[in-house]
């Protein structure tokens, strides 16, 4: 019983990473986890998308996931998809996409596509 506690005060920091394609460019975002939601920044995807992704908890202990993409339409931006992953959240498996799974957006005007996949990540110092 010791060893389990002394593993869980020391195991790695988790870290959201999310591979994200759009007109055939890929980004690999990292968010980190956070106590204030509301200081979570979107990243620019090529002028016409933004992603933010919300890690609300700490390095060891992660409380939810929030995910928020936007499309941009001439002078303003427009919520087109949220969702929210509580745990217990899927780790371990190999896949880039393994707590989301593959997204495929679409914006309504021109119909630009764009797909995401995210999975919480240890991170080794």
């Amino acid at each position: 019983m010791q060893m389990s506690l002394s593993f869980s005060l020391f195991a790695a920091p988790l870290v959201l990473r999310c591979e994200i394609h759009q007109d055939d460019e890929i980004f690999l975002v990292d968010f980190l986890p956070g106590s204030d939601p509301y200081s979570a920044e979107a990243k620019e995807i090529n002028d016409r998308f933004q992603f933010k992704a919300v890690v609300s908890g700490n390095e060891q202990d992660i409380e939810y996931v929030k995910i928020y993409t936007y499309y941009k339409e001439q002078h303003q931006v427009v919520l087109l998809h949220e969702v929210k992953y509580m745990p217990p959240f899927r780790q371990g498996e190999p896949s880039f996409a393994a707590l989301t799974g593959v997204n495929y957006l679409y914006a309504p005007v021109m119909e630009r596509e764009l797909q995401y996949g995210c999975a919480l990540l240890e991170v080794r110092p």
